[in-house]
């Protein structure tokens, strides 16, 4: 089954496997899980931070960001259309107890103005704004250059404000702009990235940033549930995603690429191949607004072997991860024609 859904899906390699059963693990709770630290180690190393913190996931990541970041009551400044308010069930809401105020930023870029034109101090009618968020590369599978992450860093610096970069996907971002994550991670205070995403680790993200931070978010890890204990054989597996898959990410952006290439050639499709930047690519399909062409046309996705997600409002998301090689492009390719024809 050829999966396209997203790269979540990517299944652990065999040197995971092997280092997963062969993992030295300790109480990570108490601080002393070997495999833990080394992977906490090596992804601060990678991102130029001081410290970093293991969690479950991306959503957990993000959120203990914005729960150590942010005193209650007040206002995270972010995208519209970033991961934190799509697709993280209003999390900010319920753990960190602070509103969310979106900005209208296409493709995770702020017009000129529209980021300081939110921010606020407080006063009796209004909450002050205690953190901006950036996301890069972003939930549309855009990467944002680090010249437009430098102008919302000096807003945020005139501010006094932190930054938090969701970089669920950062190593994909900083290969697309030809520079090292440490690059886009220096223009935020903390840092989250996905080990489970592109880099095929089974499970887990890192949160970054300065020694003090990271310490308080280990507390709110542990008040959110997070704390794995002998987790580190999760982390062998994360070790080995950042020594190895890392350079893999090339080939799945190269293959994104081809995908969008060859749809671009079906009449009827709407899609720009020069905007496929990472792994991700976006196309629309109009009759697939109508949701009874849109359910034949994931039946039949289904039927040739692979699996995709409904299009929403005739606009679908295919992604390339380890799992999809040239002969699975061609295959998807081979059925898109077939499907797509009326």
């Amino acid at each position: 089954m050829i999966d396209l859904r997203s790269d979540t899906v990517t299944q652990p390699t065999a040197e995971m496997r092997r280092a997963m059963a062969g993992a030295e693990v300790g109480d990570d709770v108490y601080g002393d899980d070997p495999t833990v630290n080394r992977l906490e180690a090596l992804g601060a190393e990678l991102l130029g931070k001081e410290a970093a913190l293991f969690v479950p996931s991306g959503t957990f990541g993000n959120q203990a960001a914005l729960f150590t970041w942010c005193p209650r009551g007040s206002e995270v400044v972010l995208a519209e259309d970033c991961h934190i308010v799509q697709h993280e069930a209003g999390a900010a809401s319920v753990i960190a107890g602070v509103q969310t105020r979106p900005v209208p930023a296409p493709e995770g870029r702020f017009p000129p103005g529209a980021l300081e034109a939110r921010l606020r101090k407080r006063d009796l009618h209004a909450p002050g704004t205690s953190l901006i968020c950036l996301e890069n590369a972003t939930s549309q599978g855009r990467a944002v250059s680090l010249a437009e992450m430098d102008e919302v860093r000096r807003i945020a610096d005139r501010w006094a404000l932190p930054v938090h970069l969701d970089g669920a996907r950062i190593f994909n971002a900083a290969l697309a702009l030809g520079v090292p994550a440490a690059e886009l991670a220096a223009r935020a205070d903390s840092v989250m990235f996905c080990l489970s995403k592109g880099l095929a680790a089974p499970v887990g993200s890192l949160l970054a940033g300065p020694k003090d931070f990271v310490g308080e978010a280990r507390m709110r890890r542990k008040i959110m549930g997070g704390g794995m204990r002998q987790a580190g054989i999760l982390a062998a597996a994360g070790i080995v995603a950042l020594s190895e898959q890392r350079a893999l990410l090339a080939e799945d952006h190269r293959r994104a690429k081809a995908l969008a290439g060859g749809l671009a050639e079906i009449p009827g499709i709407e899609i720009r191949p020069e905007e496929v930047d990472i792994n991700m690519l976006f196309f629309t399909w109009p009759a697939a607004a109508d949701p009874v062409k849109a359910e034949a046309l994931s039946v039949g996705f289904l039927r040739a072997g692979i699996r995709v997600n409904a299009p929403e409002g005739g606009r679908f998301r295919f992604v390339t991860h380890c799992g999809i090689g040239d002969a699975e492009v061609e295959a998807a390719l081979r059925a898109a024609r077939e499907l797509f024809r009326s």
